[in-house]
């Protein structure tokens, strides 16, 4: 199956459902996911069309309802393009920072849901619904920035380690050539000469 059809599919996959619920919404966020499937730019680009389409269609599908449903509709039509293209870019790019911009992008989506929802409420009922909805995006931001840095560190580990390694081995040619070179010292003339080409060839100076 190709990467394009993947995109598609992937892309078809998170389009599915109409208007979520808000609870829906919450499990999208806190359940864990696997990294993406890394997808070429045509794919990419796939996705992210298809996601545009499926926005107009869901928009469109808001306009039968009124007041707080449409509200809510909207809201979610619009945070599902976005959750969308975000996975996209995610899968595309395939760094920790682009799957934490789509952690966060997914927890900013249902975010908006849920203060719409909590607009049906009034007084303190409210304000809890909405310090509520805040608070769990806040915690979903440091979860996401908490593992894209460990992400990173990993990456950063790796990186010092094939250094040290590639410092070690010049480390190891440079003092089997300083041996080589001095056992050349026995020698005089073009013996030398040579003895030292050969171990400069040999030791790669």
């Amino acid at each position: 199956m190709s990467k394009l059809i993947i995109a598609v599919f992937v892309t078809a996959a998170l389009s599915f459902g109409g208007c979520a619920t808000q609870r829906d919404a919450s499990m999208a966020t806190t359940r864990p996911t696997a990294p993406p499937v890394p997808i070429s730019k045509e794919a990419y680009d796939t996705a992210v069309r298809n996601a545009e389409t499926q926005y107009k269609i869901d928009k469109d599908a808001c306009g039968a309802r009124g007041g707080n449903a449409k509200d809510i509709c909207l809201a979610e039509a619009s945070g599902k393009e976005k959750i969308a293209k975000a996975d996209a870019e995610a899968a595309y790019k395939n760094t920790p920072k682009a799957r934490e911009d789509a952690r966060i992008a997914r927890a900013e989506a249902n975010h908006n849901v849920a203060k719409e929802k909590c607009d049906v409420l009034s007084g303190n009922a409210k304000d809890v619904c909405v310090k509520e909805a805040d608070a769990t995006l806040t915690k979903v931001k440091a979860d996401a920035k908490v593992d894209r840095v460990a992400a990173d560190t990993k990456d950063d580990v790796a990186m010092k380690e094939a250094d040290a390694r590639k410092q070690a081995a010049a480390d190891k040619r440079d003092a089997d050539y300083k041996v080589a070179a001095e056992k050349c010292d026995a020698l005089s003339g073009s013996a030398k000469s040579t003895c030292i080409s050969e171990a400069k060839l040999r030791h790669g100076k």
